[in-house]
């Protein structure tokens, strides 16, 4: 694996990359990984550079143990919240994680609270550590859940299972969290399993497949039905044109792995 933190000149995070898996580590152990010192900005850039490489196929996003991210860093005390800057904007960062043309999995591996909890939603896939602890606590500080929770949520988990997340601030565990349809695993160890999966996307799957899907079943949250048929008879359209329909083919009936020549967009777009 190829450690890089120095390069990019980052001061909040880790970054390395292998097999075509970039793991990017919110790196402010004595902060809890609180998002400050310019960490919002770092991550979009980790995430504009690792999606502007064709040679990256996954991101898996994870924290310095042994927690995820505090949230907002409380640093300032109760001018925290107080005291907007220039230009304030309750978005999380400026790159969402679903706005990338990769898969981005969240390693949860320990506490995710608040802007900590809402970053990992904005994830693709979610792995949950059992023992953290997990809440959108921000109605307790008289602010409101960032990072578009309130769009998110309920189309995650429900409006109902939403109204209970968002309005009481409470924390949970991991069981809970996926109970909640937060996440889609409950793990003593969280970083070996996304990995795992990453570089099995990484090596087995057609990479224009997965970007298309994957910006589908972001925006299937705001299409109809038709729409959606539609959408998917579109992108089956321009992929059966490439030869990458023939490789995937190829390699599983010859039992060898796929050498796929298609770049990791989305060829509708």
């Amino acid at each position: 694996m190829s450690s890089h933190p120095n390069p990019p000149g980052y001061r909040t995070l880790l970054t390395a990359v292998d097999g075509g898996v970039a793991t990017i580590t919110l790196n402010r152990p004595r902060q809890r990984n609180a998002i400050g010192d310019g960490m919002r900005d770092e991550l979009a850039d980790a995430y504009r550079a690792f999606d502007g490489d064709d040679s990256v196929r996954v991101i898996v996003l994870t924290g310095t143990p042994p927690g995820f991210c505090a949230g907002a860093d409380l640093g300032g005390g109760e001018r925290t919240f107080a005291e907007p800057g220039p230009g304030f904007s309750a978005a999380g960062i400026a790159v969402p994680a679903w706005s990338l043309s990769k898969p981005v999995i969240a390693a949860v591996n320990g506490h995710a609270l608040g802007l900590g909890l809402t970053l990992a939603l904005q994830c693709d896939i979610r792995f949950f550590a059992a023992d953290g602890r997990y809440g959108v606590v921000q109605v307790r500080r008289c602010v409101v859940g960032d990072a578009y929770s309130h769009w998110v949520l309920p189309r995650l988990v429900g409006i109902a299972n939403a109204a209970e997340i968002l309005l009481s601030g409470a924390v949970f565990d991991g069981y809970r969290a996926v109970q909640l349809g937060l996440g889609s695993r409950v793990l003593d160890d969280v970083l070996p399993a996304a990995l795992e999966l990453a570089h099995d996307i990484a090596a087995n799957t057609a990479p224009m497949s997965v970007a298309a899907s994957k910006r589908l079943l972001w925006d299937s949250l705001d299409l109809d039905r038709e729409a959606v048929g539609a959408r998917e008879t579109d992108i089956h359209l321009h992929l059966m044109r490439h030869d990458d329909a023939r490789e995937g083919v190829r390699a599983h009936l010859e039992g060898r792995p796929p050498r796929w020549t298609g770049r990791p967009v989305d060829p509708t777009a």
